[in-house]
């Protein structure tokens, strides 16, 4: 049921955005399949969070059917779950969305056969896959340990890798190919995910301006354009040719005549809408969204500074990837976690209400920002205009979000991502006053760093996240940098005005189409 539900969120998500003019069938189910193995893969955190939780009671013991057999089993469940989603993921990133990109970036041109289309886009998505080879490489053979003897032969020493790389069954390998991937994430979220949490709630809160106060609007700067043009055109009446710095200036009016009868096409439309009529009843609901968006907004950066600042002034460093296993700093998500434990499912409900919402104001900043490659726009995401390239681009950026949100999760609340709600049974002496005798008593303890191997299980996420410390550094310093994004983008979003309720209906915008108005307001 919940496959069919993400399926079917995927498909509405997609047909949303897709233009109806360039709709294709592979983009279409390409696009559609990435976004749900991004939100399965986000799915797995709290699955294995619940997992390594479920297997003990409350008061520290295994439950009876918890043998050792069957954690391991529930432990390589888990794991093997991670290898198939991250493959899947390496496999889209690196190999599908850029094949099916490359094929219709090449279906742009008239002349081009299919044949060549395909052998184009084969060529250039060999380039991803050799990267790919060449994380896997890297991660596999580079952290691992060389052979003590130090006289044993090049054939030795490469037959010992191959061991230990087996032995490890490519957990090394395949985490660093996605940490280098969760790197990349780490950058979209800095971008897109820090300043959706910002504009996300307040365009809520603002909404969008009145279709007929701006339909007004329009036909006011309509007629200033066309008595322009008139005060141009006049000048060559008697025959005279018009000088080249009025002949451009008559181009420019034109076209800013075309743009604006091309608004006044969709602003008529959308006043006349079922569906604007409808989204304004709903407005005092958008409001509530937007107030309870802004609360948890302020909860995730507050716990996440906190977090940051703990890791600063109690970690041992850099060369440690400042990790820490415990809080010395209390924030209000870690706090607020532990009493949630107390009432099942609240704990595990309100990580999968973080993950959700990091992945649509994720979508959100996208939407708003467009897809951009440092200073060019390359494409806008549009309601009803997207084009196919457009959405493989956003589907990837969102599987590579997806990827750094497990590590946004453990700085916010490190005990908890690793070790669930488990606890353990610590020795306790106690004292009689009357008896003068002392007694040794068990007492469950939350799991913890200092706790014995065989009494808590770690969450195999935990395992991904840390493999390679150099990793972990550049994640804590992109928490500040998230963190510096999101201020920015807070404050430009109370800044701006209302959006135009036909927001992305400008001059500069080719994917507009004169034909197919459609209903923009969110």
């Amino acid at each position: 049921v919940l496959f069919q539900a993400i399926l079917a969120f995927c498909w509405i998500y997609v047909r949303k955005y897709q233009s109806q003019r360039e709709s294709e069938v592979v983009s279409t189910i390409t696009a559609i399949f990435s976004l749900a193995i991004a939100l399965i893969t986000s799915a797995l955190l709290p699955v294995d969070i619940f997992l390594v939780s479920y297997m003990k009671n409350q008061n520290g013991t295994f439950k009876d059917w918890a043998n050792a057999n069957v954690s391991k089993q529930i432990e390589d469940t888990v794991l093997y779950g991670y290898y198939t989603l991250y493959s899947v993921i390496l496999f889209c990133v690196f190999l599908w969305i850029p094949f099916v990109y490359f094929y219709y970036e090449e279906k742009d041109d008239d002349d081009t056969s299919k044949c060549t289309q395909i052998k184009t886009a084969l060529k250039y998505t060999l380039g991803f896959a050799v990267i790919c080879a060449l994380l896997l490489l890297v991660g596999a053979f580079v952290p691992l340990n060389v052979p003590n003897n130090k006289n044993s032969t090049e054939w030795e020493k490469v037959k010992f890798l191959f061991e230990e790389l087996g032995s490890s069954h490519g957990l090394a390998a395949l985490s660093f190919s996605i940490s280098s991937l969760t790197l990349i994430g780490m950058l979209a979220a800095i971008t897109y995910t820090a300043y959706g949490m910002s504009a996300l709630p307040l365009n809520l809160i603002k909404g969008t301006r009145n279709a007929a106060y701006e339909r007004l609007e329009n036909t006011e700067d309509i007629e200033e354009v066309e008595q322009h043009i008139q005060t141009i055109k006049s000048k060559s009446k008697d025959g005279r040719p018009l000088p080249a710095r009025d002949k451009r200036a008559l181009k420019q009016f034109e076209e800013r005549l075309r743009t604006l009868r091309r608004r006044e096409r969709h602003l008529e439309f959308i006043e006349n809408s079922w569906w604007t009529k409808f989204c304004g009843a709903l407005r005092p609901l958008k409001i509530v969204w937007g107030i309870f968006f802004i609360l948890v907004a302020l909860l995730f950066v507050i716990s996440l500074f906190l977090s940051n600042l703990d890791k600063a002034l109690h970690s041992a460093g850099i060369d440690s990837g400042f990790i820490i296993f415990g809080a010395n700093l209390s924030n209000p998500l870690n706090m607020l976690l532990p009493l949630l434990q107390t009432v099942f499912p609240l704990d595990y409900i309100l990580i999968t209400i973080i993950i959700m919402y990091f992945i649509f104001t994720s979508m959100a900043g996208i939407r708003n920002i467009g897809i951009w490659f440092f200073w060019i726009r390359l494409y806008k995401i549009r309601r009803g205009r997207t084009r196919p390239q457009a959405l493989l681009f956003l589907c990837m950026i969102l599987l590579l979000i997806v990827l750094h949100t497990s590590y946004m999760i453990y700085s916010l609340a490190p005990q908890y991502v690793m070790y669930g709600s488990q606890n353990y049974l610590i020795e306790s002496n106690i004292t009689y006053d009357d008896h003068k005798s002392n007694s040794t008593l068990s007492v469950p303890k939350r799991c913890d760093a200092d706790a014995p191997e065989d009494q808590c299980t770690v969450t195999r996420t935990y395992l991904f996240l840390h493999k390679f410390w150099f990793f972990s550094a550049a994640y804590y310093f992109g928490n500040w940098a998230f963190l510096g994004v999101f201020l920015i983008g807070l404050i430009v979003s109370c800044c701006k005005g209302k959006k135009s309720v036909i927001e992305g209906v400008d001059e500069d915008d080719s994917d507009i189409s004169d034909d197919e108005p459609s209903v923009y307001s969110v």
